[in-house]
């Protein structure tokens, strides 16, 4: 029997090219073509199966993942690979980062390359205590990778394993620093953060894709006259949650291509060992801009070490220069009118503009320690000198203010981004018309959720709350009536991403939408159901008569 494509209705719906799409999403063709060639690939390779995945202890996942890994070089001929784990049983070596410290002085933190294990028997050297984490949380993610756990106890260095291209350690212990900027120390850091941007949006990607091909499927209530119940797609209130979220999928990934633009470019020079048209903080600002433990905490620093800069003349760079014109976004109101005027993408800027800067300039006015210059709605700018005080006296009582300015700034940083990216020529019918859409819901949203932040519209009359209340109906409205353009186009959006059903693992979001007779094929692979008598072994025969019958007895599929 011919299988169904319950989606097909659904993509002829699109209003865009659909392989243009994939291309922009992928960054380059070339890109899209080599991943396209690899999922492919490995979706149809048996040793890549993943059906017993959940079956399976922790430890034969493990074993399961170094046989797929071995598997995977002889298959490619071209790869790069960054280990997150691999400590726990594998890695033979470390690199380290620790302080350096000669003849009593601390020169700051350095890379060493340490080894842990014997090359012979693969033990752990004298000194140095190693072992796997343990078990992640979840049955399958993580599990499958070797993160571990290491300390050492006296544990000598040679010198010829300090990385010394930043600075140099002598024979006789003299410490030399370079004219290479210190910050190339975080540089490796830097890559791995600004990787986690752009996985973040696979990840999210990969949920929303799911959820969106389900929710094409997935009929409930709102028969009439013995016709079909309504798609949960169709329902407003689904449209209100998903469809953000497939926003934010491409935003993150545009936001991770500027984040992965601005790493190479700064790299390249300092490879080039220009260092004349960077600014001073490039690399530190790549390093907050991509964060770690603590990632919120270290950007509301930089912002309040921002703020405290605004009466010192100097201008303002990178991702803060909208800061230099605090003075001007603490006091404006965003000029909305009519619902059209958010359709403007500098409406839309502006607002989260002045969010971040009203978030900011309140957070220092908090903090209480002003001594210094300029005034900013009310609050004086304090000095660097000051600002080490006042953080370490306030910033605990004020962590959660202060987080939420730094999110409002990362908002900022991604929306702006997004914006950027559609002033680039963008090929294909439709595509760019597409990710405008994208862009507006993805904005409107994030203002809709955070309208107590900013200030009432002068366009509109009445009270604050009369004001906030009608300034969240108009940004709702517009938000509505850009979710009901993505409506038609919520399949063939979420088929950008190209995934297979083999990386999607789970039925729910597969290609043609035959969930539930693929679901009760899936059920009929656990082994436990060797045992079972009470319904034949289904096979390739009799599914669809099981599947028929199931429907029969009313299974809350």
């Amino acid at each position: 029997m011919e299988a169904l494509d319950y989606h097909v209705e659904e993509r002829l719906q699109a209003e865009f090219n659909l392989e243009e799409m994939k291309i922009v999403w992928a960054g380059s063709r070339r890109t899209y073509e080599i991943s396209d060639r690899m999922a492919r690939l490995v979706a149809i390779d048996p040793v890549f199966r993943k059906d017993n995945k959940t079956m399976l202890s922790r430890k034969d996942l493990f074993e399961d993942t170094l046989r797929k890994a071995a598997h995977a070089w002889k298959r490619i001929t071209f790869v790069s690979l960054w280990w997150p784990g691999g400590l726990g049983n594998v890695s033979t070596h470390a690199m380290v980062y620790a302080r350096l410290i000669t003849g009593g002085q601390d020169h700051g933190v350095h890379g060493f390359i340490v080894r842990l294990r014997s090359l012979d028997d693969h033990s752990p050297l004298p000194g140095i205590t190693i072992g796997d984490s343990g078990m992640k949380f979840g049955s399958g993610a993580y599990n499958s990778m070797d993160n571990g756990l290491l300390r050492f106890d006296h544990v000598r260095i040679p010198r010829n394993q300090i990385l010394m291209r930043v600075s140099q350690v002598t024979r006789e212990g003299k410490f030399l620093q370079s004219d290479v900027p210190r910050q190339l120390v975080y540089s490796t850091m830097v890559y791995i953060r600004q990787t986690i941007v752009s996985d973040a949006s696979c990840t999210l990607a990969r949920a929303v894709c799911i959820a969106t091909r389900y929710s094409s499927v997935r009929r409930q209530f709102g028969s009439q006259n013995g016709a079909p119940e309504t798609q949960v797609i169709d329902y407003k209130t689904q449209q209100s949650r998903l469809f953000p979220l497939i926003a934010s999928a491409y935003a993150f990934r545009f936001v991770g291509e500027w984040l992965k633009w601005l790493y190479t470019d700064v790299t390249q020079r300092l490879q080039a060992n220009d260092f004349s048209t960077l600014p001073e903080d490039a690399i530190e600002e790549c390093r907050k801009l991509c964060g770690g433990h603590g990632y919120l905490s270290t950007v509301a620093r930089f912002l309040m070490k921002t703020v405290s800069q605004l009466g010192s003349g100097n201008k303002l760079v990178g991702t803060t220069a909208y800061m230099g014109r605090a003075e001007h976004l603490a006091q404006c109101h965003y000029e909305v009118e009519m619902a059209q005027d958010w359709l403007k993408p500098s409406v839309i800027l502006e607002a989260f503009e002045a969010r971040a800067v009203r978030m900011s300039i309140a957070c220092a006015k908090s903090l209480g320690c002003a001594v210094a210059t300029v005034e900013v709605d009310d609050v004086r700018m304090f000095d660097v000198l000051a600002l080490s005080l006042c953080l370490s006296a306030g910033f605990a009582d004020l962590s959660v203010d202060l987080l939420e300015a730094a999110i409002a700034h990362c908002q900022l940083i991604v929306v702006s981004k997004f914006i950027e990216k559609l002033q680039q020529d963008i090929p294909g019918k439709g595509v760019k018309r597409q990710m405008e859409i994208l862009c507006n819901v993805y904005a409107l949203h994030l203002l809709h959720k955070h309208l107590d932040n900013l200030s009432p519209p002068a366009a509109l009359p009445g009270s604050k709350v009369t004001s906030e209340r009608t300034a969240a109906i108009v940004v709702f409205s517009v938000l509505i009536s850009f979710s009901s353009q993505v409506r038609p186009n919520a399949i063939a959006l979420v088929d950008v991403f190209n995934y297979t059903e083999h990386y999607l693992g789970s039925v729910l979001g597969c290609y043609d939408g035959n969930v539930y007779q693929k679901l009760y094929q899936e059920a009929w692979k656990d082994p436990l159901n060797d045992t079972v008598g009470w319904l034949p072994r289904v096979n390739s025969t009799n599914t669809e008569a099981a599947y028929s019958h199931s429907k029969t007895l009313d299974m809350p599929f």
